[in-house]
């Protein structure tokens, strides 16, 4: 039970999972595979992360990663290899580390989202990409989670706006690729149309009125070149030498083996 002012995370994670096992919660997981697997087809690399609100929602099965690793929130027993129980908005692993990290509604159901984002851009290597998947407000489900009296299932989500998600990946430093959204269905189990993609609906939606259930925003992680630092050497103190160059201790040359004519330059040098 949630107390005023408390938000039971635990019990939303369980809850939307067992969501999922619904005709809604298959279709929509089905959807978001689909797009995925369509989406990250060419992707390679060394390793693939998800960080997710359960280990049993899979995404982007054909990907060509050499490690695919999950996260879960909770632990289970028996849980199978590749799979490591912690909190989204504090990952165990090593900066510089994923080529692939997908963000499944981890920041939907997190208390700090925006930590989430961070962590997944610490972990993430230069040049790597994320996949971030949330809940749109700005939809149909959007409504249906206003009028919600009970936080189960999806409801109990954030529904965080796709643009401020952007916004945060922009000051990360990375720059958005792609950004769409999808399904756009019904948000009740028993209606007639549930189960049915309106086609027109999607095209003419994704164009002018982005009023899918979830958004899916893929974003690359900027790598930016360090221009090198140097030193004001003083014309005084520099001595050139025909064929040689320069001759100085930059920090660049600190450290390297010196030849004979190498040596010989900076005796010069210091006599000089």
């Amino acid at each position: 039970m949630e107390t005023s002012g408390t938000v039971d995370y635990p019990a939303r994670h369980e809850s939307f999972e067992r969501w999922f096992q619904s005709a809604l919660g298959r279709a929509l997981l089905a959807d978001q595979r689909a797009f995925c697997d369509h989406t990250l087809a060419s992707f390679s690399g060394a390793r693939q992360l998800q960080v997710a609100v359960s280990h049993r929602l899979p995404l982007a099965s054909s990907t060509d990663y050499a490690q695919k690793i999950m996260t879960t929130p909770r632990w289970f027993p028996h849980i199978p290899d590749g799979v490591v129980v912690c909190e989204a908005d504090e990952l165990p692993f090593p900066s510089d580390s994923m080529d692939l990290v997908l963000l499944h509604h981890a920041a939907d159901f997190s208390p700090n989202p925006h930590q989430v984002l961070r962590e997944a851009a610490r972990v993430l290597r230069g040049e790597g990409s994320i996949v971030l998947i949330g809940f749109n407000p700005v939809s149909l489900w959007g409504v249906r989670r206003l009028l919600s009296r009970h936080p189960h299932g999806p409801w109990g989500g954030r529904f965080m706006f796709r643009r401020r998600m952007e916004d945060w990946l922009n000051l990360l430093g990375f720059s958005v690729e792609c950004s769409v959204t999808r399904f756009h269905r019904m948000p009740l189990q028993r209606c007639p149309d549930s189960g049915r993609e309106w086609p027109r609906l999607r095209r003419v939606a994704n164009r002018f009125l982005p009023l899918g259930a979830y958004y899916c925003i893929l974003a690359r992680k900027r790598v930016y070149g360090r221009i090198p630092r140097q030193s004001a050497w003083r014309t005084g103190k520099v001595v050139t030498l025909p064929g040689t160059g320069t001759v100085g201790a930059s920090r660049s040359c600190r450290g390297q083996p010196r030849t004979v004519a190498q040596s010989r330059n900076i005796s010069l040098k210091q006599e000089y």
